[in-house]
């Protein structure tokens, strides 16, 4: 159980360690380039390991070199076993949609398997596209949810109708894939897309690793067969969620957090957007080449659609409770389908502190001003309540967080560099 210090005032520098949602992209775009490649910045988390891991059993050679790591790609060709293996992915639900794919061009046979709240979380869409994509994907257990086997020989393409509304992680599943189908893929896209800009960071990577995949405005996306990703060196940049909690220190205390390894101009990572609700709340935010700045003021409650960077929502109603009025959040029930249901437990455990809190199907209404006390808060086995309930620690004495080795999934040295805050 881990009890946070409140303190009235920050002044520190904090340097962020890679992303992780690049992290697993630049994993699989080097594992099938054909060469060797260098990935720098690399983070060592629990979700992340899950997929090297899962790379390493698929038959492809990744090895670390202190704070890199170095993958011997296979060029797409089919290596290492005959014999049926089960890869466990834990609760990555990153790792497990990603990988599906990838598992289908293997031409070998394997069982994905995870943790029980992964059987809880919906893979209908990407199993039916891959299906018609040519693979050979069945369930093991409960029809539209994992475990689920995969028998598939050759992974044709072709194109494919796949709604948009429930995981951005099909689509750049796909994608990554998409270069080493015997067709190419053709992704039409139905509905609304989510979290948007993690296709942008998909087709960022793809993009490095000499892979250019065409999109029309996002509703279409083409990835030509008969190329193949080329080896490179590669530095992952800071995570921009990770980032947040610092950044929402420096909005409760009035203090200021600059983050180093963050590209404010530069970086496609969708939550960067979230400087822009902390502007609108009242802080004052600096942005520069590698680093951002953000100081404290007097907070406002805002109304923000979060459907681009639904990751820092936690951390967004956090904040929420010490701002003048209400803060209304929306346009991001698949949060309900994470780590944990988000936006459940997300109210559930800002009410237990005192919080007033209006759980919508696809938002959150957060009342600040209230008058909050110290408990003892469940994060739910999910990274993100865990490190944004430390934000409203900050505040208020007595918040001790149950399970809080949780963070080891996204941010293992989060706690260390916590306590650098009230040092």
């Amino acid at each position: 159980m881990k009890e946070i210090k409140p303190i009235s005032n920050i002044n520190t520098i904090v340097r962020m360690p890679g992303s992780k949602s690049i992290t697993h992209r630049a994993l699989i775009a080097a594992a099938l380039a054909d060469g060797e490649s260098l990935l720098r910045s690399f983070l060592r988390c629990e979700d992340t390991l899950y997929t090297l891991d899962a790379l390493r059993e698929m038959g492809v050679r990744i090895e670390p070199e202190g704070d890199d790591v170095r993958v011997a790609g296979t060029g797409g060709r089919s290596t290492g076993q005959s014999e049926k293996k089960e890869i466990f992915l834990g609760n990555s639900g990153t790792s497990y949609r990603l990988l599906l794919s990838i598992g289908a061009l293997a031409g070998k046979e394997f069982t994905f398997a995870g943790t029980p709240r992964m059987y809880e979380r919906p893979v209908r869409d990407l199993v039916s596209a891959l299906n018609g994509l040519g693979a050979d994907i069945s369930y093991l257990d409960r029809e539209g949810y994992p475990p689920v086997g995969i028998k598939t020989k050759v992974l044709k393409g072709g194109k494919v109708d796949l709604a948009g509304n429930i995981s951005s992680q099909y689509i750049s599943s796909l994608l990554l894939a998409g270069p080493y189908t015997t067709e190419g893929i053709e992704i039409r896209i139905t509905g609304g897309l989510v979290s948007r800009p993690y296709v942008d960071l998909t087709l960022d990577v793809m993009k490095s690793f000499g892979i250019e995949a065409t999109h029309e405005d996002y509703q279409r996306f083409v990835v030509a067969p008969g190329k193949k990703y080329i080896p490179r060196a590669f530095t992952i940049e800071g995570d921009v969620s990770s980032a947040s909690y610092f950044w929402g220190a420096a909005a409760v205390t009035g203090g200021t957090v600059i983050t180093e390894n963050i590209y404010p101009m530069t970086t496609v990572q969708g939550d960067i957007g979230f400087l822009d609700v902390l502007e609108e709340m009242g802080c004052s935010v600096g942005r520069s080449g590698d680093n951002v700045i953000v100081k404290g003021g007097g907070l406002r409650g805002v109304e923000t659609d979060m459907g681009s960077m639904p990751d820092v929502v936690p951390t967004l109603a956090a904040i929420a409770l010490f701002a003048e009025g209400r803060t209304v959040i929306r346009n991001v029930h698949h949060l309900r389908y994470k780590e944990s249901d988000r936006i459940k437990d997300t109210a559930q455990e800002l009410r237990r502190i005192g919080g007033r809190i209006e759980e919508l199907e696809d938002g959150l209404v957060i009342h600040g001003g209230d008058i909050l006390s110290g408990a003892d808060i469940d994060p739910h086995k999910d990274h993100r309540l865990a490190m944004s309930l430390a934000v409203a620690g900050l505040r208020v004495p007595g918040i001790r967080i149950t399970d809080e080795r949780c963070v080891d999934k996204s941010f293992p040295s989060f706690w260390e560099m916590w306590e650098r805050l009230t040092d």
